[in-house]
């Protein structure tokens, strides 16, 4: 039977193929705060300004590929069962050949229904006011926004519960119930945080460090498991 590795990824690992981070320091996004174009009061004060905005990163999600991050990641599909959660809402985990993602917080390449969130429909163009949903509401971006339940969280802790090994790629830790996944973790799992600036302090000591970026520290990893294989064989 395979090992089973669970990805937890986040921003950091689109960040090289050249996506930018969900918000700055100053809590904002492409000079917008995070309320005005990421939570279910922005879209009710303005739809098209959340439109725009969801439009212009899909578009920019066309001009971007994976990085080696994601393809290192995919190819271990070919030894290991492979499991990515995943912060972010592009398809480079898919593009480069990962079969089994979770997206926590929702996909740029899907509508779904305003009245209903579930009701979801593939949609690579831009949305604009007056695209309907099959039940008659306007589309919006299939987006967790700020204040919204995660609805795969549930399946994402499963996963974490039967991990061999656990993999932090590129987040802060600082975003919930994201950030808590770690705590599902068997005794035996093994846990590991890829990341340049490691912030969460308090989950460090339980976590081998690879303070480094992802497409380096991804590298690293496959380094640790080649070896841990040599040894155990």
């Amino acid at each position: 039977m395979k090992k089973k590795i669970v990805f937890l990824t986040g921003a950091g690992i689109s960040a090289e193929s050249g996506i930018k981070t969900f918000r700055d320091t100053g809590g904002t996004w492409e000079g917008h705060n995070v309320t005005e174009v990421a939570s279910p009061e922005g879209w009710k004060k303005n739809k098209a300004l959340v439109l725009k905005f969801y439009n212009d990163r899909r578009k920019q999600l066309d001009e971007v590929v994976p990085n080696a991050a994601h393809y290192t990641i995919a190819e271990l599909e070919k030894d290991y069962d492979v499991v990515v959660i995943t912060q972010n809402v592009d398809d480079l985990h898919e593009r480069a050949g990962s079969t089994n993602v979770i997206h926590l917080h929702g996909e740029l390449k899907k509508a779904c229904s305003s009245n209903n969130k579930a009701l979801t429909v593939p949609y690579d163009k831009a949305i604009e006011i007056g695209d309907k949903h099959a039940d008659g509401s306007q589309l919006r971006p299939f987006i967790v926004w700020f204040g919204e339940n995660v609805p795969l969280m549930d399946d994402a802790m499963t996963e974490v519960m039967k991990a061999d090994m656990f993999v932090v790629v590129g987040t802060s830790l600082q975003v919930y119930p994201a950030a808590g996944l770690s705590r599902y973790a068997k005794s035996w799992c093994e846990l590991f945080y890829i990341d340049p600036s490691p912030l969460e302090d308090n989950v460090l000591p339980y976590f081998k460090v690879i303070r480094k970026v992802a497409t380096e520290g991804m590298k690293d990893f496959v380094t640790l498991l080649n070896n841990k294989n040599e040894s155990e064989s």
